[in-house]
């Protein structure tokens, strides 16, 4: 699943020790724009903390897995991201709504003489 938005929180890194060994855990907010605003929070594990190093206020598409498990009879679930690409500004304007005069490089973009 994907979704984008902008990182609104990051949270403390977490660090603990498993039977699989030593794991890290750092979880963000991602604030989805649209006629409700929506807050979802994500988790990234291990080495693709650093790996996105993610900031805050930063827009960002996410491609996450969800996984739920059960512990004493109640269910978690999770939302692992697995990608983050970064979004620039220059990508988030479609090419047909850049304005004229980047084209022209003239105010107005049509101040042609003839």
């Amino acid at each position: 699943m994907e979704i984008t938005g902008k990182v609104i929180r990051i949270m403390p890194l977490q660090t603990g020790e498993g039977r699989n060994g030593i794991w890290k855990k750092q979880e963000f907010v991602l604030e989805i724009p649209g006629q409700v605003t929506r807050k979802v929070c994500l988790s990234l594990w291990g080495d693709r903390i650093t790996q996105f190093n993610l900031a805050e206020g930063e827009e960002t598409e996410v491609s996450f897995d969800l996984e739920s498990r059960e512990h004493n009879g109640r269910w978690y679930t999770e939302a692992r991201a697995c990608k983050v690409v970064k979004k620039s500004a220059a990508q988030s304007l479609p090419p047909d709504e850049v304005p004229p005069e980047e084209f022209t490089g003239m105010p107005g973009g049509d101040d042609l003489p003839f």
